[in-house]
Parts: structure tokens; C-alpha cells; sequence
């Protein structure tokens, strides 16, 4: 294939300066000599955002090219792969591409991420297509306006392409399984799974469909997909990001956020949808708290004296493949070897008790019956629960049936503070606060910048025995209930082609501390490869 040639003249456009957004004084073009054509279902393929960008603004191919190409990929490649990653397309699409090409051609300022084609979770709010949380109850009517985080990539220049499958409300970190859409696949081996519940996503990004992706993550689920796909993920400290207009799981947990292919189109993303939103009142926590540019931690160098704990409670585990913790225990190596310093083992005081604390509030339903005033009179429901006297709910997997029924003894229009057995928000859950205290009193005392261990212990499983063969998953272990950042990287492939990541987790609001240190790792090894099979189109 002719892409490592296009990869190399890419890389020169960018060197020299074409890689930024927005406007350009010198024109669409830039200062340097137009490109002549360059292959847009070529260029798509393993593309980061800058190179994207660059081959427009070189003026070797458009974005409605690079639109429709993607869009290619999708039709070539999603249901005949098995992967069937893909919900719906935006129609649209080439609209708004046409539009940014004219944007370009007038010199306009067309945004810092402008063309990327992003596919984004079918629990984001978008005004244009349906979003139906995973579930055949909210088809139909598209929700009155775009979630937050979708609004600002819009407002971006980048390009909604498609909205992607997940796990039925998000129940699930083991599978990506839909009432509204089916199943979804693992690109790397369709026949094992991508995890849950941002499967779609991840299978998407990973198999190029898109440039980049939005998921969520309650446990799991933007880090465990990612960590199964070779994805960069990142779950960020609870409250730096709006979950506005996002179908929630459990609202004083859930966090949204970007899923790339490499770290530098994570920091990019990430610098557009964080920040604080007037709509989610958590975000209020994060006020002034982020940095001007999450860019400016991409450092090569960036693990040159960190100080990086190795958390064995969390690998060194009876049930851990050791094919996925012998790639673990050779990235501790390459940690050194680019400059880390290793404190091994890493222990945090409490821990096992933490690990084992009740600190799951079950206020599922609370949240949906807010979440669902937000889509209007026109909401298919008013209360989850109408879906099980309805039976409009998956039969492929009877752990949601037996989720909405325990979902379902709790109250659907009480705040859960003041449930006869209080349910404390995040910042007034004395458990979770203490948790998230004893790691960084741990961290402090051993003078640590961050925290490693596998993202998951075990290869992704048999798509066939999704449940029985669930086993390793460590996302769930710490971030959610303490609150605090974590990353994943591609750290290797175990038992030949099936992906593994590396887990990152810092102090809160050290995203770009985390940022750099992932970007030094992924730039020292860079493990990442694509999927067989999702070869560019031909012409």
C-alpha cells in the first residue's frame, strides 16, 4: 500500500507548520506550495487529525473527500466485517463538509479541529440523529438539541460522521449489545468483544471509520473498549467535564470523554470538550482548573525523572492471563528504560477495604427520569421502567432484564440524598472521599506522579461467553469511586493480535500530567497497530 509513502510527505507538511487550526493569513493553502492529489481513502486510514488537516490545507485533497471517504469505509466495511460498530450516519455530513471546504477557500477561521470525522455514542444527545442510550424504547423522535461535548466539537470544525453502538443503558462492561441496534464486534478478532458499554466506538475508531470517537465511562467503559481496541482513553477527574445531555448510568460517576488512536488526538479533543458547563452542576469543582492547552504536555520526554508506582494489588492476581501481565511487566521495563523511576511495589493503606466498599448509588432511575424531562414532550417515556411492562428491552442478555428489575425498587423522583437511606453526591460521600484521600495520601508519601497498572489482566473474551468469561477488568477498580483521572495506552497484543492497555491514574485535575506521561510511553514503544482486515478502498 502507498500509505507510508503519503505518511512521510504528511509528516513533512506538518514540520512545516501546517499542522494548526483555524485560520490561516496566507490562505487555505498556507505559505507552502499546494499539494498535488493526495488518495482521501488513503490519507483516512491510521489518520491523526494534523494530518487530515495538513493534506487540506496543502490543498491535496478536500474535506468533502476526506468526509466521503470516511463515509466509504463505513458502507465497505461495517456490516460486511461482522464488526457493526456503526447505528446510523449522519446525513448531513457532506453538507457541513462542503461548508467547511468554502470556510477554507474564504480564509475563515474554521476551528482547531476542523474536518475531523468523529464518531460519537448513542447515549450523546444530538439534535440531527437518534440517540437511543442502547435501547429500542427512545427510537424515533432525535433529542431537541446536542449534548455538551458534542456542541463543542461542532462549534470546532469537526464533523459528527456517525453515532456508534453500546451496551443496552450502558448496563455492561463486558459486551456492546443493543434492543436498538445489535451487536457489536471486536475489530481486531470479531470474535471477541470490544467490551462495553462504548464497544461501537472503540471498534470504530480502531477500524478508522472515524478520525476519533466520544464514549462514557460509570466503571469501565471509555478505558476498558479502549484498552481492548489499542485506543488512547481517558477518564478525567469528576468535575472537568459536562455529562449534559448525555443518558446517564449513575450521574454522581459518569464521565464523558475521547477515545483516539493516538495520545496527541486524545490532548487535542480534550482541550475542546472540558471545561466547566453551567448545566452540570459538578463542573462548578472544576472552575479555573484547566490548563490552557493539553497539547503542551505531548513531550517525548515527558517520563525523563517521573516517579510511577506500580500498584501489584492490581496485577499480581490469581486470575490474570500471563500473557497480558508479562506485556505489563515489560512496560515497567520501557518506563525505565525512557527515563521513569519505578517504585515497585506501590501500596495504598486501606486499600482492600476500598475495593470492597459499598459505594455504588443505584440511582439509575432517578437520573433517567431527569435525563428524559430534558427530551421534551416528545420523550417516548416519562419513567425507565415503562420499558419492562412494555418488553421493550434486549432478550440477548438477560443481565438487563435483571438490572432494570433492581433498578426498579428505587424511587424515579427523589433526589437520592434523600432516600430513607441517604445516597450522598460524589463531594458529600464521606466512603468515596476517604478512598480517593488514602491514594493521594499513598502517592504523597512515596512521592509519586502517578499510578500504573493493567487497564485489564485477561484478553478480551469470547463474544460467545461475554458474561460466563468476564474476568480481569481493573477500570472498575479505583477512578470510578475515588473520583480521580485515568488513562490507557496501548501497551502490546497478547496470544498474537488481541490488545492490551496500560493504566495511568494521577491526583485530581493532572490531566496533563497523565497526558504527558501517556505520550512518552506511546512515543517510546508505539504498540499500536490496526486491525487486519480494514484495508484503504481502492479508487
Amino acid at each position: 500500500m502507498a500509505g507510508m509513502g503519503l505518511k512521510l510527505a504528511l509528516a513533512g507538511l506538518i514540520a512545516g507548520g501546517l499542522g494548526g487550526c483555524g485560520r490561516d493569513d496566507a490562505g487555505p493553502a498556507g505559505s507552502a506550495e499546494a499539494a498535488g492529489p493526495i488518495d482521501a481513502n488513503t490519507l483516512v486510514v491510521e489518520a491523526t487529525i494534523a494530518q487530515i488537516q495538513s493534506a487540506i490545507k496543502a490543498g491535496g485533497v478536500s474535506c468533502r473527500q476526506v468526509t466521503a471517504a470516511s463515509l466509504d469505509r463505513i458502507e465497505a466495511y461495517d456490516q460486511s466485517s461482522g464488526v457493526r460498530a456503526i447505528t446510523v450516519v449522519n446525513p448531513k455530513a457532506l453538507t457541513r463538509a462542503d461548508q467547511i471546504d468554502a470556510a477554507l477557500a474564504r480564509g475563515d477561521d474554521v476551528g482547531p479541529l476542523f474536518c475531523a470525522p468523529v464518531l460519537v455514542k448513542d447515549n450523546f444527545d444530538t439534535y440531527d440523529m437518534p440517540t437511543t442510550g442502547g435501547s429500542i424504547s427512545l427510537l424515533g423522535q432525535p433529542p431537541p438539541d446536542d449534548a455538551f461535548m458534542v456542541r463543542k466539537l461542532r462549534a470546532a470544525g469537526a464533523i459528527v460522521i456517525a453515532k456508534t453502538n453500546m451496551a443496552e443503558w450502558a448496563f455492561t462492561p463486558r459486551q456492546t449489545i443493543s434492543s436498538s441496534y445489535g451487536r457489536t464486534a471486536n475489530a481486531y478478532d470479531v470474535g471477541r468483544v470490544p467490551a462495553g458499554s462504548s464497544g461501537g466506538t472503540a471498534s470504530g475508531v480502531a477500524a478508522s471509520f472515524g478520525v476519533a470517537g466520544l464514549g462514557s465511562d460509570t466503571g469501565n467503559s471509555i478505558r476498558g473498549p479502549s484498552s481492548h481496541l489499542a485506543l488512547f482513553g481517558i477518564r478525567s477527574t469528576i468535575g472537568l467535564t459536562s455529562r449534559d445531555g448525555v443518558v446517564p448510568l449513575a450521574f454522581d460517576r459518569d464521565i464523558a470523554g475521547p477515545m483516539t488512536r493516538t495520545v496527541e488526538d486524545g490532548a487535542r479533543l480534550f482541550n475542546i470538550v472540558a471545561g466547566e458547563d453551567p448545566n452540570d452542576p459538578y463542573t462548578a469543582d472544576g472552575a479555573g482548573k484547566k490548563p490552557a492547552d493539553y497539547t503542551a504536555f505531548l513531550d517525548k520526554d515527558g517520563l525523563n525523572g517521573a516517579r510511577i508506582g506500580v500498584l501489584r494489588a492490581l496485577s499480581d492476581v490469581e486470575d490474570a492471563d500471563p500473557a497480558v501481565i508479562a506485556i505489563f511487566n515489560q512496560a515497567i521495563e520501557d518506563l525505565k528504560e525512557a527515563g521513569a523511576e519505578i517504585i515497585d511495589p506501590f501500596e495504598i493503606a486501606e486499600l482492600t477495604d476500598h475495593l470492597a466498599g459499598d459505594y455504588f448509588c443505584p440511582r439509575f432511575r432517578y437520573d433517567m427520569t431527569e435525563y428524559l424531562k430534558s427530551r421534551g414532550a416528545d420523550a417516548p417515556i416519562k419513567d425507565v421502567m415503562e420499558v419492562l411492562e412494555t418488553g421493550q428491552y434486549g432478550k440477548d442478555d438477560p443481565r438487563v432484564k435483571t438490572t432494570l428489575e433492581f433498578f426498579r425498587d428505587f424511587p424515579a423522583d427523589i433526589h437520592p440524598s434523600e432516600w430513607d437511606v441517604p445516597c450522598p453526591d460524589y463531594f458529600d460521600h464521606e466512603g468515596r472521599q476517604a478512598y480517593k484521600n488514602d491514594v493521594i495520601a499513598a502517592m504523597d508519601a512515596a512521592g509519586l506522579d502517578a499510578i500504573i497498572y493493567p487497564s485489564w489482566n485477561n484478553p478480551p473474551a469470547a463474544i460467545d461467553r461475554a458474561n460466563q468469561d468476564y474476568a480481569g477488568d481493573n477500570n472498575q477498580r479505583v477512578a470510578p469511586a475515588t473520583g480521580l483521572p485515568a488513562v490507557t495506552v496501548p501497551m502490546g497484543y497478547s496470544h498474537g493480535n488481541l490488545p492490551a492497555g496500560l493504566q495511568i491514574l494521577g491526583r485530581p485535575y493532572s490531566e496533563g500530567l497523565l497526558i504527558k506521561l501517556a505520550y512518552a510511553y506511546e512515543q517510546a514503544t508505539m504498540h499500536r497497530r490496526p486491525p487486519d482486515g480494514f484495508a484503504a478502498l481502492e479508487k
